[in-house]
C-alpha cells in the first residue's frame, strides 16, 4: 500500500483499551522537519458540554431514553446522538456500569467468541441495548473521523480523514484474525484505506523521531532494546536489536511476546477488591453493580494519586441502590500505602528470572468473559518472555547480539510505553527487577531510553511512520510477528478412535515482510472443494528457523491453534467433494494479514484470507470474494 497522492497528512491512531489518541504530521516537503502534533478530540465531557481533549476514553455509554435532557448529548456534527463516547461515557459508567461498554479492544481479540455478536455490556439486563465488540470499536473510530472532519476538514473533502494516510496501531501480539477485525471496524467507520502498525514499534518510532539524529548516540550496534508496553488491558513485550546494515545503524525486531490480557484494568480491580475488604470491615456491603462502580472509582483515585505525589489519599464514592441514591451512597478512600502496596508488590513482585507465570487449573464451567492472564505478576511474564526468546537474537544474520552463557536475553536498554507506566513507582520497579536479573549473571544494568508522553507516544509514532513510508526517516524492520502454518491431514487407512495424523505446513515464516509473497515448494496438496471442509491454522512466536514450506510434525506447545475454520469452497467444474491437486502460495498484505492462494495447474486459484465472519451458532466464515486472483480472471476466491 502506498501513500495516497491526495493525502495531506500522515495520521496516527492509537485505538487503546482505555484511551484513544490521534496524532498528525503534514506530508508536504515543507513539513519534513515538523514534529507529530496531538489532535485534540471533541467529545461530550458533561451533559450539554463539549470539549476538545488529547485523549478520547475508549468507553461507550448506552443511556436510558430519559436519563439525559433532550439534546444534551449532541455533538457539532450530530445533534441527535443517543449514545455517548469518551469522557462522559466513562464518568457516567462509573455510576451506572450496567450501561457501560468497556475493553472493546480486548473483546475484539477474544478468539473463542463471535466478535460480531451483540453481547456488550456483558451481563446487563435485557432492557439495555447491546452492541458487538466490532461495532464498539467502529464507533470509537467513527467518532475520531467525525471529529477530525468537523475540526480540521470543515467541508474541504481533500482534508477529510478518509483521504489522509492513516496508520492504525494494534498490539504486536494480535493474531491475523484480530488484525483483520480491526481493519473491518475501521472500514465500518469510513476508514477503508489504512495501514496497521504494531504498538511497540510505534512507540520506538516516536522515540526515534523525538531524538532526531541523536538516537544513534543513545544506542550502538549490539544493543538490545526491550519495549515494555503496559496499557489499560494488555501487557506487550518486544525486543528490538540495533544492527548494522550497509554501514548504517538499523533497527530490527527480534521477538514479540504473547497476547497477555493484563494491565491497568486488572490493577483497578485489585484496588477495588482492597477497598471492598475495607468496606466490609467497616460493616458496609455492596452488590455486584456497585462493585463495578467501585472499580471505576478506584481507577479515578489511582490516577489522581499517581498524578500528585503529595496527596496521601483520594476519596471514592459508590452510588447507592434504590430510591434514595444520594443518602444510600457508600464512601471510602484509597490511601497511597494501599495504592503502592497493591500495585507495586502485587503486579511487579521481585522474583528470580527463573520464575514462571503460575498456571491456574480451570473449572469445567465458567462464566463468559475475557481470557485474562491467570497470574497477575507482570515480572514473571517478563521473565518468561526473556527466557523463551534467548536464542532469538542469534538467529539474525549479521547481529553481534549473543546469548551464550546467559539463561535469558539481556536487554541493554528499556523503552517504556503505556499509560500504566506513567506512574514512576511502577516504572522504577520494572527497572529494578530487570537490573537485578542481569547483574546476577554479571551483566551491566540496562539504561532507560528517554521517553515523552507515554499515553501519546504510540499515536505520535504511528504518524511518524506515515512519513517514513514516503522514504523519509528510519524504518524498523520486522515483518510478521509470528510464523503461520496450515494443517495438512495425512492420508491413512481408517482406524477406530485414531484420527489421521496432522502436519503443520509453514505458510509464512516469522519476519516475512508486509506486501511480499512466497511460493511454497512444488509439492501438490489436495484441496477439498464443493463440500464442507475444515481448515486449521496455527501461529507461533517461538519457531524462528522454519522457512516457507517447512513441515512440522511434532510441536508440543510451540504452535498455537486459531479457531478452526469451516467452509465450502466453490467447486467450479469439479464434482462436489472432489480433491483438486493444488500448490500453495502465501501473501502477507500491506496491513499485515495473511492470504493463502491454492493454485491449480491450469492457473485457476482459490484465495483464502483471514476475515472471520462466524455468527452465533454458525461456523461458515468464507465468502465469495469480489476481486479475481491475478493468476486467472475466472479464479474462485474465498476469505477465511
Amino acid at each position: 500500500m502506498t501513500v495516497s497522492n491526495k493525502a495531506k497528512y500522515a495520521i496516527g491512531i492509537d485505538l487503546g483499551t482505555t484511551n484513544t489518541a490521534v496524532s498528525y504530521l503534514p506530508l508536504d516537503a515543507a513539513g519534513e522537519a515538523a514534529e507529530p502534533q496531538v489532535f485534540a478530540i471533541s467529545q461530550v465531557t458533561h451533559a450539554g458540554n463539549v470539549e476538545a481533549r488529547p485523549l478520547l476514553p475508549s468507553f461507550l455509554y448506552l443511556p436510558h431514553p430519559s436519563e439525559f435532557p433532550a439534546g444534551s448529548l449532541k455533538l457539532p456534527w450530530d445533534e441527535k446522538r443517543d449514545f455517548v463516547v469518551g469522557e462522559l461515557a466513562r464518568t457516567q459508567g462509573a455510576m451506572t456500569p450496567v450501561r457501560l461498554v468497556s475493553s472493546a479492544k480486548s473483546w475484539l481479540s477474544h478468539p473463542a467468541l463471535d466478535r460480531r455478536a451483540a453481547m456488550l455490556p456483558l451481563g446487563s439486563p435485557e432492557e439495555v441495548p447491546k452492541i458487538s465488540p466490532l461495532q464498539a470499536s467502529a464507533r470509537y473510530l467513527r467518532h475520531i473521523r467525525e471529529a477530525w472532519d468537523a475540526q480540521v476538514a470543515k467541508g474541504d473533502e481533500a482534508l477529510s480523514l478518509e483521504y489522509q494516510d492513516v496508520t492504525l496501531t494494534v498490539p504486536a501480539s494480535f493474531d491475523a484474525v484480530a488484525r483483520e477485525l480491526t481493519v473491518e471496524a475501521a472500514a465500518e467507520a469510513g476508514l477503508a484505506n489504512l495501514t496497521l502498525l504494531e504498538e511497540p514499534q510505534a512507540a520506538l518510532y516516536a522515540w526515534v523521531e523525538a531524538m532526531g539524529d541523536r538516537w544513534r548516540k543513545h544506542v550502538k550496534v549490539g544493543d538490545l532494546i526491550l519495549v515494555c508496553d503496559l496499557g489499560g488491558g494488555t501487557t506487550d513485550f518486544s525486543l528490538i536489536a540495533v544492527v548494522e546494515r550497509d554501514g548504517e545503524l538499523s533497527l530490527e525486531r527480534v521477538a514479540v511476546g504473547d497476547h497477555i490480557l493484563l494491565g491497568g484494568d486488572n490493577m483497578d480491580l485489585a484496588l477495588a477488591y482492597a477497598l471492598q475488604q475495607k468496606l466490609t470491615k467497616a460493616g458496609k456491603s455492596i452488590d455486584r453493580w456497585q462493585f463495578l462502580a467501585l472499580t471505576h472509582g478506584a481507577r479515578q483515585a489511582k490516577e489522581a494519586l499517581f498524578a500528585d505525589p503529595k496527596k496521601a489519599s483520594h476519596p471514592v464514592t459508590v452510588p447507592g441502590r434504590g430510591s434514595s441514591l444520594i443518602g444510600g451512597s457508600v464512601k471510602t478512600e484509597l490511601t497511597r500505602e494501599e495504592l503502592t502496596g497493591t500495585l507495586v508488590d502485587g503486579f511487579f513482585p521481585k522474583v528470580p528470572v527463573t520464575a514462571a507465570p503460575a498456571a491456574q487449573k480451570r473449572l469445567g464451567l465458567t462464566t463468559l468473559g475475557l481470557p485474562y492472564a491467570s497470574d497477575a505478576g507482570i515480572s514473571r511474564h517478563l521473565a518468561a518472555f526473556l527466557t523463551r526468546h534467548r536464542a532469538a537474537a542469534e538467529k539474525l544474520k549479521g547481529t553481534p547480539v549473543k546469548a551464550e552463557g546467559k539463561s535469558f536475553l539481556h536487554p541493554t536498554a528499556i523503552l517504556f510505553n503505556g499509560g500504566v507506566l506513567k506512574a514512576p513507582e511502577l516504572k522504577q520497579r520494572v527497572l529494578d527487577v530487570v537490573t537485578g536479573w542481569i547483574e546476577a549473571e554479571g551483566g551491566a544494568a540496562p539504561k532507560e531510553l528517554p521517553g515523552s508522553q507515554l499515553d501519546l507516544a504510540v499515536a505520535q509514532g504511528a504518524a511518524y511512520f506515515g512519513r517514513v513510508r514516503t522514504g523519509k526517516g528510519i524504518r524498523i524492520r520486522g515483518g510478521t510477528a509470528r510464523a503461520y502454518y496450515v494443517g495438512i491431514e495425512t492420508a491413512m487407512p481408517a482406524v477406530p478412535g485414531m484420527p489421521p495424523p496432522l502436519k503443520a505446513l509453514c505458510l509464512a515464516p516469522m519476519g516475512m515482510e508486509e506486501g511480499t509473497s512466497a511460493e511454497l515448494p512444488a509439492q501438490e496438496i489436495g484441496l477439498v472443494v464443493g463440500e464442507p471442509a475444515q481448515f486449521r491454522i496455527f501461529g507461533s512466536s517461538v519457531r524462528r528457523d522454519d522457512q516457507v514450506g517447512a513441515v512440522v510434525e511434532e510441536w508440543e506447545d510451540e504452535l498455537e491453534e486459531m479457531p478452526p475454520i469451516e467452509t465450502t469452497l466453490p467447486a467450479g467444474g469439479a464434482l462436489p467433494g472432489q480433491v483438486v491437486p493444488v500448490t500453495l502460495r502465501a501473501h502477507v498484505t500491506e496491513i499485515g494479514t495473511l492470504e493463502m492462494h491454492c493454485v491449480e495447474k491450469s492457473g485457476k486459484a482459490w484465495k483464502l484470507e483471514f476475515n472471520l465472519r462466524g455468527a452465533a451458532g454458525e461456523e461458515e466464515v468464507f465468502e465469495q470474494a469480489e476481486e479475481p486472483v491475478e493468476e486467472d480472471e475466472s479464479s474462485d476466491e474465498a476469505r477465511a
